[in-house]
């Protein structure tokens, strides 16, 4: 599924992100950056030891928070480290919503034109995939009305029910 917002593509597909051939994928990570399961433990398996040897030199982020590395031996160039919330700590859908915002962030700080992103926090994390489309898709829909270098967002989503519940809700959206 396809959108147009101004000149920028937002592109809805359901895969592995690992696989995913953009300037850079979004990881959900944990505020420490290791690499452990899901999301991550896939890109660590695919992406080679380079990237958690550079999570390792960052040290961390905050949940909200992230941060950039190289793609090792991924299609993609770069992993934004993207800290997602845990479900019942708090606060959890501005901290989502910063998650989202700071990978955009970072990604127009790099130069970068095309990122993709996973559910982020619906995995271990606990968080409701529907409220999750929603806060990330409203996100990243008003920053591609906004000043960007990015021309192309996707959002690459592990299974047709996440693929489903995506959808539905892009089709909610105001995108003219």
């Amino acid at each position: 599924m396809k959108v147009e917002i101004g000149q920028r593509r937002l592109e809805l597909v359901e895969g592995d992100i690992t696989e995913m051939d953009t300037d850079a994928i979004v990881n959900a990570a944990n505020a420490q950056l290791v690499l452990g399961g899901g999301v991550a433990g896939a890109i660590r398996r695919k992406g080679g030891p380079k990237i958690q040897a550079e999570c390792n030199a960052i040290g961390g982020t905050f949940v909200g928070g992230a941060v950039i590395t190289t793609g090792g031996d991924l299609k993609a160039r770069h992993v934004i480290h993207a800290v997602g919330p845990r479900l019942g700590e708090g606060d959890e859908e501005a901290k989502l919503r910063n998650a989202t915002l700071n990978s955009l962030k970072v990604a127009d700080e790099n130069g970068l034109e095309s990122i993709a992103f996973p559910a982020i926090s619906t995995g271990i994390f606990g968080f409701p995939i529907g409220r999750c489309a929603e806060i990330m898709l409203r996100t990243v829909i008003d920053y591609l009305r906004g000043e960007t270098g990015l021309r192309r967002v996707v959002f690459c989503l592990y299974g047709k029910d996440s693929y489903d519940v995506f959808a539905r809700q892009l089709n909610q959206e105001d995108v003219g």
